[in-house]
């Protein structure tokens, strides 16, 4: 089991024909995704280098395609009405990886995706998703996977499926940052465990999913058997997670806090990510954290450690 996406899941590409479109729709087709196409206005009928369909809209794709999921790449004025327009095709995955949409344009996005309770979006300014694949052969970036599902820009072959796990464990990752997504699989990887789904979930003010719903999922995924949790400074995202956590988690979480060294009213690398007040310090975080049962590693460099010790797992190499 997985959330939001698995193998089956059929994928298209809005923006498809520009550079970052087409290079990371490439990177996903060799992750294994079955992504069946991609969206471009004024280019319906050609096909893309990889031989992809390309649609003038999300809806003539998704009619034609059965595709179940988008990655947009969409410059960042448009990006906001690209969202918008999957959802109103009935996208039930949207995935934003275009940075720099402005607050405006989201804050509109947000409000209009309430009349679409069965589109889940996820970012903007974020890594993506992945459902890890079994690993049919190969090493390392040169790995070939089968079952898995990539949308995203994240390198897939540092993520391991739960069957490929020497512990028979697999966790689910939720981070505001996509560096230290990476950083958490790689981890936990290294330590033998397994990733079920993991979400970039992005460092902007206002984006799509976050914490709460996806703990939520993953509480209730029978192949999750914990959660790592990476926040940041700016917002009260974290102490509302740590709230619920609280009150309805059964599995351990593991998190971090990044920006324990930030200046207040400084922004740190994201938009969202800036202290505004006491309560969104880093510091107050992982305090808040704590409190609310939460195992908090002090340093991102404990991630794959904390996670293990979570688990009750002895694993060589954890400390």
């Amino acid at each position: 089991m997985s959330i939001l996406i698995d193998g089956t899941t059929k994928v298209i590409c809005q923006g498809i024909t520009g550079a970052s479109g087409s290079f990371h729709t490439k990177g996903c087709l060799d992750y294994g995704t079955k992504v069946v196409g991609g969206v471009t206005p004024g280019k319906g009928g050609q096909k893309d280098p990889n031989g992809l369909p390309i649609f003038n809209t999300v809806a003539e794709a998704t009619r034609e395609t059965g595709a179940e999921a988008t990655m947009i790449f969409v410059p960042p004025p448009f990006a906001g009405d690209s969202v918008l327009e999957a959802a109103d095709a009935g996208m039930p995955v949207i995935c934003c990886i275009t940075e720099g949409i402005p607050v405006q344009d989201m804050i509109r996005v947000r409000s209009r995706l309430a009349e679409y309770p069965d589109s889940a979006l996820i970012g903007p300014n974020c890594p993506g998703i992945i459902t890890p694949g079994r690993r049919i052969s190969g090493e390392g970036s040169n790995a070939t996977f089968e079952g898995g599902c990539k949308i995203g820009i994240m390198p897939g072959y540092i993520n391991t499926a739960r069957e490929d796990a020497s512990t028979g464990k697999a966790v689910g990752i939720i981070s505001r940052s996509g560096t230290l997504t990476y950083e958490a699989v790689w981890q936990t990887t290294v330590l033998g465990i397994g990733q079920s789904t993991c979400v970039g979930i992005g460092g902007d003010p206002v984006r799509g999913l976050g914490f709460i719903e996806l703990l939520e999922m993953f509480n209730n995924d029978g192949d999750t058997d914990g959660v790592v949790m990476i926040g940041e400074i700016g917002g009260s995202d974290e102490a509302n997670a740590g709230k619920w956590i609280a009150e309805h988690m059964t599995k351990p979480v593991t998190a971090f806090i990044a920006g324990q060294t930030a200046p207040p009213g400084k922004r740190m690398g994201h938009a969202g990510a800036i202290i505004g007040g006491a309560d969104d310090t880093a510091q107050a975080k992982m305090k808040a954290l704590r409190g609310f049962g939460v195992h908090v590693c002090d340093s991102p460099a404990d991630l794959g450690s904390g996670m293990a010790e979570a688990l009750g797992l002895e694993v060589a190499g954890a400390a």
